[in-house]
Formats: structure tokens, sequence, C-alpha cells
């Protein structure tokens, strides 16, 4: 996943932001609490060249400094230095010589792929990173939310919407287990003999197979009833609210809205009706919650993915609206 370009809080140092270009940092960070310019920073201006110091005046009887004993006094051509054929004294510079770093000329590591303007290692070397673990990323400030967490919230949810398959989908289900009955009681009957006959048992009911399409249909539209809404307005069900995560975009800190939260869940949520498949529905359902195990830095599970989001861990206690300042011009960084 490839982070949006724009301004994100540094994660070397969280007291300043940077323009992240989809590849990299680029130009001078600024304090976090700044407003960040609409767009990427100006490009910053080449550095001026220092003044050449003036040599100082040679002792009687010294060679002057950088110069050969017997190198000969400049002229108005110089040429090359007494040091040798075609070289140059160890710490002398022919006239129009360029060395790398001075102002005009790449650096010794610039060039890298995908850093424009920022140094880089020569092609082979191995590119310098962090000094160790870097830090976990914080988007929009606030710590990803642990598995644990998650995966109980997520318990919680599956509770509150099997009581209301119970009381919706209860006659469904009871209708059910009349179309079962029969081949079920014939194979208690032959466990109870000991029968070892290989005749089929005696299929179900009629209406078994339309009973079980609509109660995966109304358990799947139960599940998007309950969960789509709350996440849409406020990134949260009734199980993140207990567990104290919330759901937010990777870009903004903003309510999911509708759309992005419909995507969110279907990835989850619509593989229920594949459990008519020979639970082909839940296998891929148990890929999707397992996910968030495998996946670094932002630990998003599948349907994280598909929406954009990420699972934040909200703090313990909340700051007191009626003292707390009011700053909507500079809203929390985010981190890619």
């Amino acid at each position: 996943m490839s982070v949006q370009p724009g301004w994100y809080v540094d994660p070397a140092d969280p007291e300043t932001r940077r323009y992240w270009d989809g590849e990299g940092w680029i130009g001078a960070p600024i304090p976090v609490d700044a407003t960040p310019p609409d767009g990427p920073p100006p490009p910053e201006p080449a550095p001026a060249a220092a003044p050449a110091a003036a040599p100082a005046a040679p002792h009687p009887g010294r060679p002057a400094p950088g110069t050969h004993p017997g190198a000969a006094a400049p002229g108005p051509h110089p040429g090359p230095p007494a040091g040798g054929p075609g070289q140059p004294w160890p710490g002398q510079q022919w006239p129009g010589q360029q060395w790398p770093g001075q102002p005009g000329q790449p650096g010794p590591w610039a060039g890298q792929p995908g850093r424009p303007g920022q140094p880089g290692p020569p092609p082979g070397w191995p590119y310098p990173g962090w000094p160790g673990r870097p830090p976990a990323p914080r988007p929009h400030g606030l710590p990803l939310a642990s598995y644990g967490a998650r995966l109980v919230a997520r318990l919680i949810d599956f509770g509150v919407v099997f009581l209301l398959n119970a009381a919706v989908n209860g006659w469904f289900v009871w209708r059910l287990l009349g179309e079962w009955a029969a081949p079920w009681q014939e194979f208690l009957r032959r466990v109870d003999v000991g029968d070892t006959t290989n005749e089929p048992l005696p299929p179900p009911g009629e209406q078994f197979a339309g009973l079980l399409v609509a109660i995966l249909l109304i358990a799947t539209a139960l599940w998007f009833a309950y969960e789509v809404p709350s996440m849409a307005a406020r990134g949260q069900t009734f199980g993140k609210r207990l567990m104290g995560v919330r759901a937010v975009p990777v870009e903004t800190d903003q309510p999911l809205g509708f759309g992005r939260a419909t995507r969110r869940w279907s990835t989850l949520g619509l593989p229920t009706l594949l459990w008519y498949c020979f639970g082909f529905g839940l296998l891929l359902q148990f890929v999707d919650a397992v996910s968030p195990l495998f996946d670094q830095p932002l630990r998003q599970a599948l349907h994280d993915k598909r929406a954009q989001t990420v699972v934040v861990q909200l703090p313990r206690t909340r700051p007191d609206t009626r003292t707390a300042p009011r700053d909507r011009a500079n809203p929390p960084g985010d981190t890619p």
C-alpha cells in the first residue's frame, strides 16, 4: 500500500512535520503545530559558495601554505604543480577542477532512485536505515490498536449480531431443523443399533435449501445494519467502544462515511453468503481475521486495506472539552 502524498508527522521526530511525496520525505521539516502549505514545499535553494579565504602571508623563509618547497611560484597562467607529471600535491587543486560535494556538484551518495534531492549510497552499497528497530507508526498521533483488543471487540460484535439473529431468524432456524430431522434421526438410529449399511441417509425436506439461503441472507442483512451505519458515523461499533479502539482513514482524521464503511464491511461480511458453498465463505473470513498478524507496519486486515483504514487505540482519559483549548486550524498530525 502506498500512502498518498501529503504533510505527515516525521516518525523520526514527532515534533516536526514533513512532506511525503509517495516514495520518500522531501523538503525541510516544519513544526508539528504549524499550518502546512497547500501542496509540496518549495525547492530548497542551492547553498551559496563560501568566499575563498585570503591566503595567509607566508613567514620569511617558509613556503606558502599548500605549496611544495620545490614548487614554482604561481604566475598568470598556473600549470600543474611540481609534485609530478599530471598529479597535484595533497591539498592542492587545479584551476577549474571540481570536487564532489562542491556547490552545484552531486554529493557522494546522490542519485538514489525515488529520492530526488536526497543523498543515497553508491550502487551496490546498503542504504542506511534506522539504528535498530524503527519506531512504531502513530496514525494521527495515536498508537495502533493491538490485535487482542481488536479480536475481543469483534467477538463482542459477533455476540450482538447473534442475539439479533436469534430474535429475527429464530423461526427460520426452527423450520430448518425440522427439515433436517429425518436424516438426523436415521443417523442416530444406525449408531444405536450398530447398523453398518452403506445405504444413503434419507434426504432433508424440500424446503431445506430455501430456508438455508433465507437464513444466510437475513444474517448478512442484520450484520450490515448493525455495523455499517455506526462505523460510517463514528468509526466504532459497540464492541470497539467497549475496547476503546476506532477505525480511521489512513490519510485524514475524519469519519469513514457510508461508502468507505460499506467497502470495509463487505470484504468481511459478504462471504457469509458463501457459507452455503461447503463453508468457503467461512474460510475467507478466517483469512481476513488473522491477516493483521502478518501485516507491517500498520497491522491492516484485508478489509482495512480495501477501505484504506487503520485501527487505533484511543486514550484512556479524554481531556475536558470545557477547559481544553480548541485549535481547528491545526488538526492532529498523521504519519504514513
